[in-house]
């Protein structure tokens, strides 16, 4: 079930990477007029500099947990095939890590590969086997031309993710122009609309490549002119948000839009921070459209590449809250809660209780603990934090929703008193007539919050009667 908030990383680092290249290039400047003479007495002043920098990257990248059991927990931290072969691989470019052939996992390093196009092979045989009788003798050009195997792969993805979200959107957009080109197809691709927000009647129907080429500038012009984070951020946000409703895509447009940003950026180098961001769109976009294998092997090659780089801690966890939430989708419950429980906390501890991903975190370990049929210790996380994310969010927000619905769930235990019940049924229709209002009917939460009122409701009204029939409500409720 689609639950637990997905994040992106932020552009957190590139103030100090700015900072960083102005004093090289003002070291370069007075080299010059020094003359090479200067280069000895100058170096190791900067070299020391470079060392504290790795040495500040190398203790970003260590997650140092509180409690020494939570230490322990995230130390282990499950990896998928991608990410342990990711941890030792300079280039960036892994979501092609199987052979096209045979299937069998692909070394990072030493793999074979065509001359022409760079599709990589497990070996020499399976190579030659493409060639004669896959197909790839007449792809090959086509590949190399497209930019590379990863690029083809890209824009094929994207195409497909295109053409599923537009004939899930199709009954919605009959007889709807796109509000960026104003046209109903468009001109180059002649896709349709889609929408997939909070937007109603006439608003919000685009086209998939209209949003993508709207963000890719946004983007491209705050690079170039330097702006600020603050605006390169909420121009980011363009990737997966839209700009009239302010809410973000979800589902299968969701999806498409991660194909398109990654589809945009794949050529970028390791170190530049876009790389990683579209990834970590990407591997949430995967989720959404419940593609989950696909999810976890694009995650664990994105936390395994920021680690490498010694990203922030911040960003680390944000990262392995995608993971946990995967795993979770993949009813591998024990993973996840190891995860969430050593996430939440270590939120809590550089973060502070009143910022939004500590709230978000516990809101997740709240879920893991429900799937767990840990109730009790649900409602007692739930009641600590619904009062904050109330004052700090407001009565609105899409994670105040959140929070409220899990703490719901945690009251309709199969055991659960009547008390109990009437409290989550009147939560549940709270609730469910705001995110009407905020996000819309169709969006996916709304919908869960509408079906376990209508099943809660049910419950209640049968409670004078059949007690078994109650139990069994409650019990679908929460094995959901």
């Amino acid at each position: 079930m689609w639950l637990a908030e997905r994040e992106s990383p932020s552009f957190a680092s590139r103030a100090c990477s700015k900072l960083v290249l102005q004093i090289f290039f003002l070291w370069l400047g007075f080299v010059s007029a020094l003359g090479h003479t200067a280069i000895p007495a100058i170096a190791p002043i900067f070299a020391r500099r470079w060392q504290v920098q790795d040495s500040y990257s190398r203790r970003a990248a260590r997650i140092s947990l509180a409690p020494p059991e939570i230490e322990k927990s995230c130390k282990k931290l499950p990896q998928s095939p991608t990410d342990a072969a990711a941890t030792l691989t300079s280039p960036s470019k892994m979501l092609l890590t199987q052979c096209p052939v045979c299937a069998a996992a692909l070394p990072p390093l030493s793999a074979k590969q065509c001359s022409r196009c760079k599709t990589r092979y497990c070996g020499p045989a399976c190579q030659e086997q493409h060639w004669n009788s896959g197909g790839h003798d007449n792809l090959c050009r086509r590949i190399k031309r497209a930019g590379g195997a990863e690029q083809y792969h890209a824009n094929k993805k994207f195409a497909e993710a295109v053409a599923v979200a537009v004939e899930r959107c199709a009954d919605d957009t009959k007889g709807q122009t796109c509000y960026i080109c104003t046209q109903a197809l468009h001109w180059k691709t002649k896709e349709g609309l889609v929408r997939m927000c909070a937007c109603r009647g006439t608003a919000g129907f685009a086209h998939l490549s209209c949003l993508a080429e709207q963000a890719k500038i946004l983007v491209a012009e705050a690079e170039e002119n330097n702006l600020d984070l603050k605006v390169l951020n909420a121009r980011w946000n363009r990737w997966h948000t839209c700009s009239l409703c302010k809410q973000e895509y979800h589902g299968v447009v969701r999806c498409a839009l991660g194909w398109a940003c990654w589809k945009t950026y794949v050529g970028r180098q390791e170190g530049d921070e876009v790389l990683s961001l579209a990834m970590s769109l990407l591997g949430n976009g995967l989720t959404q459209a419940g593609h989950h294998e696909d999810a976890l092997s694009v995650q664990g090659a994105t936390l395994a590449m920021l680690r490498r780089l010694g990203a922030s801690e911040y960003n680390l966890l944000t990262l392995q809250g995608n993971l946990a939430g995967t795993y979770e989708a993949l009813r591998r419950h024990e993973e996840a809660i190891r995860v969430r429980k050593a996430v939440y906390y270590e939120r809590l501890r550089i973060c502070g209780r009143e910022e939004e991903g500590t709230l978000r975190a516990a809101n997740n370990y709240a879920w893991s603990l429900c799937h767990l049929r840990r109730f009790e210790e649900a409602k007692t996380l739930m009641r600590k934090w619904i009062p904050v994310a109330r004052r700090v969010l407001g009565e609105s927000s899409d994670l105040t929703l959140r929070m409220r619905w899990v703490y719901a769930r945690a009251l309709l235990d199969p055991a659960a008193m009547l008390d109990d019940l009437r409290e989550a049924v009147t939560i549940l229709e709270e609730i469910e007539r705001t995110a009407r209002r905020v996000l819309g009917g169709e969006h996916p939460l709304a919908m869960l919050i509408e079906g376990d009122f209508q099943k809660a409701r049910a419950a209640l009204a049968a409670r004078d009667g059949d007690v078994s029939s109650v139990c069994e409500a409650m019990e679908a409720m929460t094995s959901a």
